[in-house]
């Protein structure tokens, strides 16, 4: 248990949180060492702020004290998982206050922040068309010309890309067939020269790449068996270092390049969605983001050179 006494507290507000750390263990039955030392040690500092702003019992406090205080929180800096769990404390600590003390739950209309989400790392145009400027020589050259051609015009994740069967692509109508997750199954459209190179990697290059082995996989790995996640994340990095594009480079980066492009370009939102597989467009949305980044740092620039 916190010697919560130690603390530099009013003695009403010893004797509450007190009351309030045996109630979390008696009749919450919350571990000790964990979850009720971390309450406690959050409402110690929540507690001392208000006896800094002269409120010294928790009964005092109203609605606009816990705004002031999350303010407070968020002028210093702290992360937003730290403070949600100090929302999380406050919360519970008010709904306890409120119950044994018939007082009103001040707490109730405070609402913890949305946790933020890191917008995805994108490719450039120029850094898509430096990286899919491979100098064909070899079957394996074709091949991987063939694979970053499809992903990036497609929008494919990694795993749908090397899972793809010769009967998957429509070469007629220039379709992908697809299986996301949940084995959901959807139609991509291809890009003309991206469908031009998987002609030619199939029809003059795959078949000698088989060495024995019989597999439907269109892709396939020196030892002429199916490609894997791992394979192709080691060959778009190779190309990428042979290419000097300076960015820690991964295969999803290309679908998130492959969104923000056709975004930028005009496809709307529900368009994009359906390609890439989201089954929510909240999902999509933080492509919109990205562009919206991308016009900042864009206008800066110009700005810059006047």
């Amino acid at each position: 248990m916190i010697k919560i006494d130690n603390k530099n507290l009013s003695s009403e507000n010893k004797k509450i949180l007190n009351d309030y750390q045996i109630f979390l263990m008696a009749v919450k039955y919350m571990n000790e060492d964990t979850s009720v030392s971390s309450y406690i040690e959050d409402l110690c500092k929540y507690l001392e702020y208000m006896e800094n702003h002269h409120i010294y019992s928790a009964l005092q406090i109203k609605y606009d004290d816990i705004v002031k205080y999350l303010k407070y929180l968020d002028d210093k800096k702290y992360m937003v998982s730290t403070v949600t769990r100090k929302i999380v404390s406050i919360k519970l600590f008010h709904k306890y206050l409120s119950r044994k003390y018939s007082i009103d739950n001040v707490s109730i209309k405070i609402t913890s922040p949305k946790p933020y989400k890191k917008l995805p790392n994108i490719l450039t145009i120029e850094e898509v068309d430096n990286l899919l400027d491979i100098n064909l020589v070899t079957n394996f050259d074709y091949r991987n010309k063939a694979m970053l051609e499809l992903m990036y015009s497609s929008g494919l994740r990694v795993s749908e890309l090397v899972n793809l069967k010769l009967s998957d692509i429509d070469f007629e109508n220039g379709y992908v067939r697809c299986f996301g997750k949940g084995k959901k199954e959807r139609m991509v459209p291809i890009g003309e020269i991206a469908l031009d190179y998987l002609k030619i990697y199939i029809k003059e290059y795959r078949n000698s790449m088989l060495k024995g082995y019989y597999t439907e996989n269109i892709f396939l790995n020196n030892h002429g068996k199916n490609m894997t996640r791992q394979g192709f994340f080691l060959i778009i990095k190779k190309i990428a270092d042979e290419k000097k594009i300076d960015k820690n480079i991964t295969p999803h980066m290309l679908r998130h390049s492959f969104a923000t492009h056709l975004l930028n370009n005009g496809a709307d939102l529900r368009t994009i969605q359906e390609m890439l597989g989201h089954s929510n467009i909240s999902t999509t949305q933080i492509y919109t983001n990205v562009s919206i980044d991308i016009l900042k740092e864009n206008y800066d620039l110009y700005r810059g050179r006047d």
